[in-house]
């Protein structure tokens, strides 16, 4: 993993009445200090990405419902973590905001995306830098440590297929 990027499986406690899961814990991950809780509705096979933040913002996504493919780029190492998280199996994940990262909705179902952020959203002035989601710029040398990938060294493509 990218430095500072992070996976937690999150534990479901079920009984006859349903489920209960705790979604983030100050002792589980670096302190953060929360300070924000958003939440966004994304429809199958819609993309979400590329963005940064350069101030210090730290995300911490949970997908409830559906599935996402959500990816981290380094444009200094050229690395791309890419993790998928769904509601079958909750986990957390945590993106310091300097990387580039963004997430497309995979399956057939909406994706339903909880994130907790580090820093309130600024209205006037957005933490927040952007480039297009088909960027060719982003070419991973390594995806998720290995070299021997057969998409690494190619632009980023959210749409291929991902087995033959």
């Amino acid at each position: 993993m990218l430095q500072g990027v992070e996976t937690k499986p999150l534990t479901k406690r079920a009984d006859e009445r349903g489920f209960f899961a705790e979604l983030v814990r100050k002792d589980w991950m670096a302190d953060d200090s929360l300070q924000q809780c958003n939440f966004s509705i994304t429809y199958p096979g819609v993309v979400r990405a590329w963005h940064r933040h350069t101030r210090g913002q730290t995300d911490l996504f949970v997908v409830l419902r559906g599935a996402v493919k959500l990816c981290a780029f380094d444009d200094e190492t050229t690395e791309l973590n890419e993790i998928i998280l769904t509601s079958d199996v909750l986990q957390l994940v945590r993106i310091p905001g300097h990387y580039w990262h963004g997430f497309k909705a995979i399956g057939d179902q909406r994706a339903f995306l909880v994130y907790f952020v580090n820093r309130l959203y600024d209205y006037v002035a957005p933490d927040e830098e952007r480039r297009p989601w088909d960027d060719p710029t982003i070419r991973p040398a390594l995806i998720n440590g290995s070299a021997q990938e057969p998409r690494c060294g190619k632009s980023w493509d959210w749409m291929a297929t991902p087995f033959k």
